[in-house]
Parts: C-alpha cells; sequence; structure tokens
C-alpha cells in the first residue's frame, strides 16, 4: 500500500467522519458533496501578504554609485581590449 493510496483513504475517513457529525450536529454541512470533503490537503493555505521593503535614499546612492563603477569598470575593460 503506497503512501498515495493510505492518504485517500485516510481522506474518505475524513469524510465520513464530516458527514456523520454533520448530521448529528443537524446542520447542512451534510449536504457537501464527498468529492469537495475528501480532499482537505488540496487547498492552498491562506498566504500572508508580504511587507514591502523601502529604501532609504542613502541607500539608492549608494546602489547607484555602484552600479556606475560597475560600469565604469566594464567600459574600461572594453576599451582595453580592443
Amino acid at each position: 500500500m503506497g503512501v498515495s493510496e493510505i492518504l485517500i483513504q485516510i481522506d474518505r475517513e475524513i469524510a465520513q467522519l464530516q458527514k456523520a457529525r454533520a448530521l448529528l450536529a443537524g446542520g447542512a454541512a451534510a449536504a457537501v458533496p464527498q468529492k469537495a470533503a475528501a480532499t482537505p490537503t488540496a487547498r492552498k493555505p491562506a498566504s500572508k501578504g508580504k511587507k514591502k521593503r523601502h529604501l532609504t535614499p542613502e541607500g539608492r546612492k549608494r546602489i547607484a554609485e555602484a552600479v556606475k563603477r560597475r560600469w565604469a569598470e566594464q567600459k574600461k575593460a572594453a576599451a582595453a581590449s580592443k
């Protein structure tokens, strides 16, 4: 018996237990289709919003200077190789 078969069997048992609970509680959840109730693992977890990261003006300036230095080095290397 493979892992996928075990998971399918567990999902079936969960669906049966949910139906039994709904019947005992007298709720309308008993009308839930078995396919939807049998696949609780198919749902994606709620994603937490990522915080935006802000760049300070000083950090932006440092990055701009580093990029300019990099471009200058590349231009210098290209001119030397000609």
